[in-house]
């Protein structure tokens, strides 16, 4: 089983996701994609499986300091450029299992997941 969480180490939400994975005693790979980097590849295939929509966080502090024209101009085709410019922007944490992924932290989902 491969697990890996995407997120920014010091993201409340990532936090408790961690935390919880460490828990239940669950072995998982965490990526900070603000300090490890963002792989165009990688982000575009979160963006054919997910949609831009649902990967970018417009409630976060990234998104609101954008510039106006920024936030017109976004769509899917200005998506991953904006999104590998701005890592903190993508929903976290980003939970992959064994290729499907899962954003957010809810440990009732987590439980179901991971059959605890």
């Amino acid at each position: 089983m491969t697990i890996r969480l995407y997120g920014i180490k010091n993201c409340d939400t990532v936090k408790k996701a961690r935390k919880w994975l460490e828990q239940q005693g669950i072995d998982y790979r965490f990526i900070d994609h603000r300090a490890d980097g963002l792989d165009p590849l990688q982000l575009e295939h979160w963006l054919d499986q997910l949609g831009w929509e649902q990967l970018v966080n417009k409630r976060g502090t990234t998104y609101r300091a954008l510039p106006e024209a920024d936030k017109t101009a976004l769509g899917p085709d200005t998506a991953a450029a904006l999104l590998l410019a701005h890592p903190a922007m993508i929903k976290r944490p980003l939970l992959e299992l064994d290729g499907q992924l899962h954003l957010g932290f809810n440990a009732e989902l987590y439980s179901r997941l991971f059959n605890i």
